[in-house]
């Protein structure tokens, strides 16, 4: 007897189910292949630039833009304020050393000397008549001293010959004592006058002193005020070029108000703005140079200014070799510092890697130049040409030294075509 056979079916939950399986092994398996290779990006070679790890010679420096400034710089500032009467010269003029190039009125100025002068004259009015009065008091004194001392030696002379006739019995010795007390008087007397005349000698001589010093200081004060109105006459102090003149006739100029600068002419240096991150590491007498022309040309840091302003503080510097033939004020030129001495170091070019490493890893390409791996180094010094490696690389080695900003969180590259050198 026949039977009816039903078709078998697969339920969906079964086919899930192994859907799941599969897809789960291919995860793993992905999984185990990224443990063993690193996550990978394929990248064209020419988007990369390759640069080979040298032995090299490193030369530790850092360029700087320097502006050339005069060598030798005198500022022009107003000793005494005042109206600008007349200006010789213009702007940019080549002074000679005691050129007048400016005049300048001062109404108060002279009107204080005027004062002064009439002081000074009236200190020495008294000077005179205290000198006056202080002879008069000594030729009194010796008057008085020559009437006392006569005095004395005719009241001497005439108690001596008292004394005679009293033992000729001849006067009273009433007569002898009245003498005596006299003489007595005329002697305390010259002792009195000695004393007045001493005391007042002194006191007369002090205040003729401190008349006279007063007088010393008001000429002297006179004299510095005379001085400062031949100073409103504006002079060179120094030859050479005359910049910042800007003054006006009819103007009004402060006391210490700047009128300009003289700069020694064909004399200069150099100035630049280095940043504060090297303070540490730039000290006088340090090296710099620069080439124009096919000639090198050497300076050294003469000065350095340590304020840091917006994150640079300044230097000047001096040639210590020629001029360049053509230099003019104001110019700029690229110059190298150089911080240390020149040795013999593994370098690889500097690039745009270190920004996104900190070269503190590289990617390190293959032999057959079909990939590249992160590799951890140590780099030391660089410059705008080189970076000095300390450890993890060999001479030889070719390293990616362009920008990591794609790949920055990879570990292995994967190359295609041909790459930039």
């Amino acid at each position: 007897m026949d039977r009816k056979i039903d078709a078998k079916k697969y339920p969906i939950k079964s086919i899930m189910v192994s859907v799941v399986g599969v897809i789960g092994v291919v995860f793993i398996f992905m999984m185990l292949m990224d443990v063993n290779s690193g996550r990978s990006f394929t990248v064209d070679k020419s988007r990369l630039v390759i640069s080979p790890v040298s032995l090299g010679i490193f030369e530790d420096f850092i360029p700087i833009r320097a502006r050339v400034a005069p060598l030798n710089t005198v500022f022009l500032d107003a000793i005494e304020g005042g109206r600008v009467e007349k200006r010789w010269v213009e702007n940019g003029t080549i002074v000679s050393e005691g050129q007048l190039i400016a005049e300048l009125s001062n109404t108060s100025l002279q009107l204080d000397i005027m004062r002064n002068e009439a002081e000074v004259t009236q200190q020495l009015n008294n000077m005179r008549t205290i000198e006056l009065q202080l002879e008069r008091n000594r030729l009194s004194h010796r008057r008085n001293l020559l009437e006392i001392d006569h005095q004395i030696i005719k009241l001497t002379r005439q108690a001596e010959r008292q004394k005679l006739l009293i033992k000729q019995s001849s006067i009273a010795k009433s007569v002898l004592d009245e003498t005596q007390d006299d003489l007595n008087y005329y002697i305390q007397l010259k002792s009195v006058t000695l004393g007045s005349q001493a005391t007042d000698a002194r006191l007369q001589e002090q205040q003729l002193a401190f008349l006279q010093e007063n007088a010393k200081r008001l000429e002297e004060n006179i004299t510095f005020a005379r001085s400062n109105v031949d100073k409103l006459k504006i002079r060179a102090p120094i030859t050479g070029k005359l910049s910042g003149f800007d003054i006006e006739v009819g103007q009004s100029i402060e006391r210490g108000g700047r009128l300009g600068q003289i700069d020694v002419p064909e004399q200069f240096k150099l100035s630049a703005s280095i940043d504060e991150y090297y303070l540490g590491r730039v000290a006088v007498g340090q090296k710099v140079n620069f080439e124009r022309d096919s000639t090198e040309y050497n300076l050294e840091i003469e000065k350095i200014y340590p304020q840091v302003q917006k994150g640079q503080f300044e230097i000047d510097m001096i040639f210590t070799s020629d001029f360049p033939s053509v230099i003019r004020r104001g110019q700029t030129i690229q110059t190298k510092l150089l911080l240390g001495d020149s040795e013999k170091a593994l370098l690889i070019p500097n690039g745009a890697f270190y920004e996104h490493t900190g070269g503190n890893w590289i990617f390190v390409v293959s032999n057959d130049g079909k990939e590249a791996t992160k590799r951890n180094i140590s780099l030391g010094r660089r410059n705008t040409r080189f970076v000095e490696v300390l450890d993890g690389l060999d001479e030889g080695d070719n390293v990616i030294t362009s920008a990591y900003t794609s790949y920055k969180d990879i570990d292995r590259l994967e190359l295609e075509g041909d790459s930039l050198t």
